[in-house]
């Protein structure tokens, strides 16, 4: 599946990811933006269903979402795109500009150390 979540949809998938099936009253309440009403939420996610990124029990009198699209997918295709315009290709550039700014941790830069490894000796 080639598609490309909102800012908003991506809120929400990361939701699901991290609680698996929910409804839309637990997505709403663990949305950061408080600002939105509880129909918005409800409207987008009845979106997503009907594009096909998140699936909908509705056996039950409260209806069930889950995410039919894959983080580690979703994650990839957003890196790739991002590679692609900002960084003109360079996976290289993402990565010391990730790295030059300063947010990495002594044990963040040792965990890249350790797959860089792994890569090379792959």
């Amino acid at each position: 599946m080639n598609m490309k979540p909102t800012d908003s949809e991506m809120e929400i998938l990361q939701i699901l990811w991290e609680m698996g099936e929910c409804s839309v009253r637990s997505v709403h309440e663990k949305l950061d933006r408080k600002d939105v009403g509880y129909t918005t939420t409800l409207k987008l996610m009845q979106i997503m269903h009907d594009k096909g990124m998140v699936s909908r029990d509705s056996s039950a009198k409260t209806h069930v979402y889950k995410a039919l699209l894959s983080k580690e997918h979703t994650q990839h295709q957003f890196l790739d795109k991002m590679i692609d315009a900002v960084y003109n290709g360079s996976t290289a550039g993402l990565v010391m500009q990730a790295l030059g700014n300063k947010r990495a941790s002594k044990q963040e830069i040792n965990l890249i150390k350790e797959y860089l490894k792994n890569l090379e000796n792959s």
